[in-house]
């Protein structure tokens, strides 16, 4: 009986090997046309936000190329939170199994790291508040600067102090679990998929942070020395 339910056990591609993934269905895309699609609709946003923030009429005051830069970086992660991430908040316990794209996407990610195969608590959680949280927010970062609102910097600083932390404690969470759920060392799949693509989370809203601190900071000192002068 053992070695009869032993056998129906689909071998699967996730860290720790012995890993229990219930209904588990493995790709039948490739690697290649995953990835494509993913860095494909975010260069097309890239660009496309970069010549929008480029275009004079939204308020008549040319943005610099560092700050279309930082716009098309939170058109970016609006994509990226609420349709990627918010695929895996709202289907996570059905990603192992499904065969849909965004499911495959999941399911090749979770090479580099299994949390996401198994509905892991912290991960469900954090992703859940990226993708309805940071997802709004950073479509609402990226019209409030084309649109020059007042508090597209206070809109900045929140995005990337929330997209920092959650950062931080997904890559402290692992080191605490020794790094179980990735095949260690690998140049894709821990490398790549865990390390780089999650550090661009860490090093961009890191400087961002910076950059909404610097104005903020100076908006205070013009404020402060108009009311000095008005007493």
């Amino acid at each position: 009986m053992g070695l009869q339910a032993e056998s129906l056990v689909i071998p699967h591609p996730y860290w720790p090997r012995e890993l229990e993934i219930q209904h588990y269905v493995p790709n039948d895309r490739s690697m290649w046309h995953i990835l494509s699609f993913l860095f494909s609709v975010s260069a097309a946003l890239l660009v496309l936000t970069w010549l929008a923030a480029g275009w004079q009429g939204w308020s008549g005051v040319p943005m610099t190329p560092w700050r279309r830069l930082a716009v098309s970086w939170f058109a970016v992660c609006s994509f990226i939170h609420l349709v990627i991430e918010g695929w895996f908040s709202l289907y996570h316990t059905d990603i192992p199994g499904d065969q849909s794209f965004l499911s495959q996407l999941w399911k090749e990610y979770g090479k580099g790291d299994s949390r996401y195969v198994i509905s892991d608590n912290f991960t469900v959680c954090v992703e859940t508040i990226t993708a309805w949280v940071w997802g709004p927010l950073s479509i609402w970062t990226v019209l409030a600067f084309l649109q020059r609102q007042p508090h597209r910097y206070m809109l900045q600083l929140v995005v990337s102090l929330g997209q920092l932390y959650g950062d931080i404690l997904y890559f402290y969470t692992e080191y605490r679990e020794g790094f179980t759920h990735s095949q260690i060392w690998d140049p894709l799949y821990f490398w790549f998929y865990f390390v780089f693509m999650n550090a661009l989370w860490i090093i961009i809203p890191f400087a961002l942070l910076l950059d909404a601190w610097g104005h903020l900071c100076a908006a205070q000192k013009v404020l402060d020395a108009v009311k000095t002068k008005s007493h």
